[in-house]
């Protein structure tokens, strides 16, 4: 692109300049000619000057106002291509993606706030038929992470409840400009139709999830006694009634015994919570 500066390391900003890497990242997108793609943090366009021919409805979305404008004057004479230039934490995507019944979407997204897009994402995901996401190694770890391991946690256990979560590929540092310091990896998502298991309430759910990690080196029943769902000798009793040892830990839990947890203290505590 012209006007070319530095990457801002304040917008956490690492190019993609691999060209066998963004061929696999469309390839895991299984682009076809009447998609409706939503790119974030397009960057330089080195994605989106393979994704617009191959689709019929592109938007994107960028921070950067100047690399925003740059994109804008590329496409402007594409009607398929929409550029808007704001922070996709705030933007309304049910309102911007209204036009199409199921979006797809690419991003290679800044390490800062990967974390609180794949949130956003989750709040909209009935929007979405796929999507493929760069992301720290270390964050992608904890997404498809097993229990009984160090990087299984809450992000694995909120975001795996409504995905179908896996990883494509590892990308190196030198994959980028400027050179991050980690590796990177493509993850891909696939939005469920229902919960993955019953939780009674999904807010308590989220909460006894984040209660259970909320001090991670501490057992099970310590964490939840600590929290505010319960009081301590109901949870103890919740435990038993669950069949689940509270000498254990966080980590060590399925997503179906918090399934189970949740929907005993949703039945004692009703919507109250």
């Amino acid at each position: 692109m012209s006007g070319y500066r530095k990457p801002l390391k304040s917008l956490g900003q690492n190019f993609l300049v691999d060209g066998n890497i963004i061929d696999k990242i469309i390839q895991s997108a299984d682009l076809q000619q009447g998609d409706s793609v939503l790119e974030i943090g397009p960057g330089r366009g080195a994605l989106t000057l393979l994704i617009a021919p191959r689709v019929s409805r592109l938007v994107l979305i960028e921070f950067d106002h100047a690399l925003a404008d740059e994109l804008k004057r590329r496409y402007a004479t594409d009607p398929r291509v929409t550029v808007v230039d704001a922070d996709v934490l705030t933007v309304d995507l049910r309102q911007l993606l209204s036009d199409s019944r199921s979006w797809k979407v690419v991003a290679n997204l800044p390490y800062n706030i990967s974390t609180a897009v794949l949130f956003r994402f989750l709040e909209v995901r009935d929007l979405f038929s796929r999507l493929i996401l760069m992301l720290q190694k270390e964050v992608g770890e904890r997404l498809v992470a097993a229990p009984d391991c160090s990087d299984y946690g809450v992000t694995t256990l909120l975001l795996g409840l409504w995905f179908d979560m896996r990883r494509e590929f590892i990308v190196p540092p030198g994959c980028f400009n400027p050179r991050p310091k980690v590796d990177s990896a493509v993850l891909r998502f696939v939005p469920l139709q229902k919960a993955r298991v019953d939780v009674g309430n999904e807010e308590i759910f989220r909460r006894t999830v984040k209660a259970a990690f909320g001090m991670r080196r501490k057992t099970v029943a310590n964490c939840l006694k600590a929290s505010e769902l319960l009081q301590a000798e109901r949870m103890l009793e919740i435990l038993d009634q669950c069949g689940i040892d509270g000498r254990r830990r966080g980590e060590t839990l399925s997503m179906e015994e918090f399934a189970t947890l949740s929907r005993s203290i949703h039945a004692i505590s009703g919507d109250i919570l």
